[in-house]
């Protein structure tokens, strides 16, 4: 901070504001190399090969994914956006695994003509689509098979992956049709099946649900083993590991939870007398969600009967996810950070829905007009999940570092909103 106005890495919040405009998306390059870096010397085995996956699903873009690349993580793709994005930026596809509940076929060739490592395939459908892809591609595979324990951890429905009806996996009691599965992949010379993958959820806070998770899974393990002969040689814990939002939040300590994951591993693959080579996870929000900032602009102010308003340039254009999860936010006026915080105000944004509200039950300091307010840890599913909802264009992504700003994303202007649009003729 300098001269009651906030700065990030060095930056003025001020001046990214006038030379990008708002809103804004601001990283802090050093917060998201020091998670990678982290994740990645935490996550260490004696007993088995790990590896850190990024999931870019929280935040995918060119410099997001190099920096991944940089600091020796591999990398969760869900679309053929994404693996694009990938191949653009210079990835190692050897180290991308690809998911995702309905890939194209289309998904999977690009997959296997681009050399992505591995793929994780969510059900029969998929699984007899990749083998057709394969025998006609003649490309080798490594795959992994996504199944549900049935462990659910503790966050709002929508965020909840694992239970016995999700939309994600094969549940872990239909043991029959999982070993089908396993036996159509390994009928196929060019696939090689690796073992299971799982992922509980998002934003968890509890280490006994990795606990849970790992029990369940290793005696399913155990059990396909005993039952059908399956061996596997890899687990894939998946993610969820949680982020600082407010001050109700208490994430696992980053140390604490690589430690349980890793320990439980250990105990249970002797407990069950398994030969489990290697394990990973899939961290994600936790890499970049408090790495990030979103800077907005004060417009006007409403008091109505019980509340009163402060609209922002932005909204659930540009986060989604107060409207869709009931996510709580904190924030500031980034240009009076030192300034009692005397009034409790609702942040409004300017989409048309009743429901764009960004945080409820803000306590800031008397709010005038052009003042900037920066909302916190909003690096992921912020500009991933944006939308041009009111025809807003998407803000720009900055990355500041050691006192400099570089645009890594542009903002999106009227024009490119319009590019894709056309009165062609097609014949059908």
């Amino acid at each position: 901070m300098k001269d009651n106005v906030l700065h990030i890495q060095g930056v003025s919040v001020e001046q990214l504001a006038t030379a990008c405009q708002t809103p804004l998306y601001i990283y802090d390059e050093n917060k998201i190399t020091e998670k990678l870096s982290r994740f990645h010397e935490l996550f260490q085995s004696d007993t088995f090969k790990t590896e850190v996956l990024y999931a870019s699903k929280a935040f995918s873009c060119k410099a997001m994914v190099e920096l991944v690349a940089q600091y020796g993580l591999s990398l969760d793709v869900v679309s053929g956006g994404e693996l694009y994005t990938a191949k653009q930026a210079g990835f190692p596809m050897e180290r991308v695994y690809f998911h995702g509940n309905n890939k194209s076929y289309d998904e999977i060739m690009m997959a296997l003509d681009y050399g992505v490592g591995t793929i994780i395939v969510d059900n029969a459908m998929e699984c007899d689509m990749l083998v057709k892809a394969v025998k006609r591609s003649g490309r080798s595979i490594k795959t992994m098979l996504r199944v549900n324990p049935g462990v659910e951890a503790h966050t709002h429905k929508y965020i909840v992956t694992a239970h016995l009806d999700s939309k994600f996996g094969i549940s872990i009691t239909k043991k029959k049709e999982i070993a089908a599965m396993i036996h159509t992949l390994t009928s196929v010379a060019e696939i090689t099946f690796l073992g299971y993958h799982s992922h509980i959820g998002s934003q968890i806070f509890d280490k006994q649900a990795y606990v849970a998770e790992i029990e369940k899974l290793m005696q399913f393990t155990k059990e396909m083993q005993t039952e059908y002969d399956i061996h596997i040689s890899a687990l894939n814990l998946g993610g969820g590991f949680a982020a600082l939002y407010t001050n109700a939040d208490h994430p696992i300590p980053l140390q604490d939870v690589c430690h349980t994951i890793l320990d439980t591993c250990k105990k249970e693959n002797a407990k069950q007398q398994l030969n489990i080579e290697k394990i990973m996870i899939e961290p994600g929000r936790s890499i970049v969600a408090e790495a990030g900032s979103t800077l907005y602009r004060v417009g006007y102010q409403k008091q109505t009967e019980h509340k009163k308003y402060i609209f922002v340039d932005g909204g659930m254009s540009d986060n989604i996810r107060p409207a869709l999860y009931q996510a709580e936010y904190a924030c500031d006026i980034a240009n009076r950070m030192q300034e009692d915080k005397t009034e409790t105000v609702t942040i409004a944004g300017k989409c048309c829905e009743s429901g764009d509200i960004l945080i409820e039950n803000a306590k800031l300091p008397k709010v005038s007009q052009n003042d900037l307010l920066i909302i916190y840890t909003t690096g992921a599913y912020g500009y991933s999940m944006a939308s041009n909802y009111n025809k807003l264009g998407r803000p720009a992504v900055v990355f500041v570092k050691d006192g400099h700003a570089r645009v890594v994303i542009k903002k999106e202007s009227y024009e490119n909103m319009l590019d894709l649009e056309c009165n062609e003729v097609i014949n059908v």
